[in-house]
């Protein structure tokens, strides 16, 4: 137990200090665990970490991640973007593993060599892209449900790859025989099914009961995640546990109480994929550099541009914008943890060799680290790239337009922008559509954008960050802008183009804390919400007032939204 806490201890001081210096530099935290584990390997005054122990708690973190997703999954949402899905999934896999193929081929690899290299640089980190998308709080984004949805076709063909391989080997020849294959099918159709069935019928009950008590629900949720983790991954399913907390998400996903658990669950979760990162820097294996480095950064290379023009091209033939195209190929622009199991597979069964595995594993490294500061930093990116990269999208665009209205704006002026339709947002828009007031509606989710086809109000999918979107909404003849997204850099960026294209506009933005909400009155801001500040004064107001009748009307109006 001693060894245990100590490597717990060592593992948070040295990810805690390299985070500080990683937030001075502005970037992202998920390097600095990743150097946590490389030091902590390669410097033994640290002593040698428990492998088994941070493998278990790692295995916890991505399970809860996999499940928050779940989450915040809705399968209707899904049935919308199905097709597309599933073209541009098995499009994008067999593009990259045919390219990732003759690459490898280059380099004088053998056929079953270069079979492991191509499978590895096909898939893509559904951990590291979900914690990334999530933290910038674009999970319902449209690029970020492409990326999701092609994440998750991905992982289902790495494990049945790994079950396949776990069949074979060179030394007894072995296949996995076709009725493996059958029953293997027909286990996961009966879960599906199962799970499916449970949370329509019985879990929503279950969780009404229990959600009186926060505690209780937080509990019973645990209890739920790994309870099924450990049925799926047990030996008489055989899926992974990350499949499991998958599906215990789903399953929770229709309930009311979905965001409370999420929110709960949340710290959690982070502190486990900590754990989850710093293993994976713990197990990096570099032997016999020299010889793998050529390779390892070529590969790379592929990785992190290639790739993502496959993707972007893909989107392109469809018929979608080049920002989304742009943004679902640069989230693919890693390879995957399921790549590096793969890669430790084959060499177990003997099918490969440890320079193959360190090549890998470097290029594990370097896709990790760049991927993570592109998906970052990809708006900047994308700003800087938008006027080279026309060539992506196609004149007769279809699937991204289907999303807003077919009416033309062009004759609309002194309008209100309301930017986020969501919660403030459709407050905002009921108090305007009670005005008579002529107002925009712009969202990048599109269910959000479907969800006021009734409305009197005009129907913008894009993100305003998109100065294409900003034209299209007519940001210049504007009499008031209201943004009730809490993103800083959003809510920057139209500031600083309002000064340039229309400054009578009155703008009003959101600030989730003082440092923010300073930033952006500097930059021009006529009003900053800040929610905590606008609660307060409503209840002040109603204390001056002595109106105590307000907080039936408050509560009942809420209750409505609610």
């Amino acid at each position: 137990m001693g060894n245990i806490f100590l490597d717990l201890t060592v593992i948070i001081v040295i990810a805690s200090v390299f985070s500080i210096i990683f937030r001075f530099f502005r970037q992202p935290e998920i390097l600095a665990y990743i150097l946590t584990g490389i030091v902590i390997s390669a410097f033994p005054v640290f002593g040698a970490p428990n492998k088994e122990f941070l493998q278990t708690l790692s295995e916890l973190g991505v399970t809860l991640l996999l499940f928050m997703v779940g989450l915040e999954i809705r399968i209707s949402e899904l049935k919308s973007i199905g097709k597309v899905l599933i073209f541009s999934s098995i499009g994008q896999i067999i593009l990259t593993f045919v390219f990732g193929f003759l690459l490898s081929t280059l380099f004088r690899y053998d056929f079953i060599t270069s079979i492991y290299v191509a499978t590895a640089l096909t898939f893509s980190s559904t951990i590291i892209v979900i914690k990334l998308i999530s933290d910038q709080r674009e999970m319902h984004s449209l690029h970020a449900k492409f990326s999701l949805g092609i994440l998750l076709f991905q992982d289902i063909a790495a494990i049945f790859f790994l079950m396949f391989l776990s069949g074979f080997s060179l030394q007894t020849g072995g296949l996995i025989s076709v009725l493996n294959l059958v029953v293997i099918l027909l286990k996961a159709a009966i879960l599906f099914a199962g799970i499916i069935l449970l949370s329509q019928k019985v879990l929503p009950k279950i969780i009404n009961f229990i959600a009186k008590s926060p505690e209780v629900l937080f509990l019973a949720s645990l209890a739920w995640v790994f309870g099924l983790a450990a049925i799926v991954s047990s030996k008489y399913l055989g899926f992974s546990i990350e499949i499991g907390g998958f599906l215990a998400g789903i399953a929770l996903a229709n309930s009311v109480v979905s965001y409370q658990i999420i929110a709960k669950a949340k710290i959690l979760r982070d502190f486990f994929i900590v754990i989850f990162f710093v293993l994976l820097g713990v197990q990096m294996s570099f032997a016999n550099i020299g010889v793998v480095l050529l390779p390892a950064i070529i590969l790379s290379l592929f990785v992190l541009i290639v790739k993502p023009i496959i993707v972007m091209g893909i989107f392109s033939v469809m018929g979608f914008r080049k920002r989304t195209s742009f943004l679902t190929g640069v989230s693919l622009s890693q390879i995957s943890e399921f790549s590096l199991i793969l890669i430790f597979l084959g060499f177990k069964l003997g099918h490969i060799s440890q320079n193959t595995v360190s090549m890998i594993t470097l290029v594990g490294l370097i896709t990790f680290a760049v991927s993570t500061y592109l998906i970052t930093h990809w708006k900047n990116l994308y700003k800087r790239m938008a006027t080279k990269i026309d060539f992506i999208e196609r004149a007769n665009l279809k699937k991204d337009l289907i999303f807003e209205t077919d009416e033309n704006l062009d004759f609309i002026n002194d309008h209100v922008v309301v930017i986020g339709g969501d919660q403030m947002g459709e407050t905002i828009v009921e108090a305007l559509e009670d005005k008579d007031r002529e107002v925009i509606i712009v969202d990048f989710d599109p269910n959000m954008i479907k969800k006021y086809e009734s409305r009197k109000v005009h129907r913008l999918f894009g993100d305003i960050s998109d100065l294409d979107i900003q034209q299209r909404a007519k940001i210049d003849d504007a009499k008031l802008v209201i943004s009730t997204i809490p993103d800083i850099q959003d809510n920057l960026l139209l500031l600083r183009e309002l000064k340039h294209e229309n400054r009578r506009a009155k703008v009003v933005v959101m600030a989730l804390d003082s440092k923010d909400a300073n930033e952006l009155y500097k930059e021009g801001a006529d009003y900053v919400v800040l929610p905590h500040l606008a609660g307060g004064r409503q209840i002040a107001k109603i204390i001056i007032d002595d109106n105590l009748d307000a907080i039936e009307n408050l509560r009942n109006k809420d209750k409505n939204y609610l």
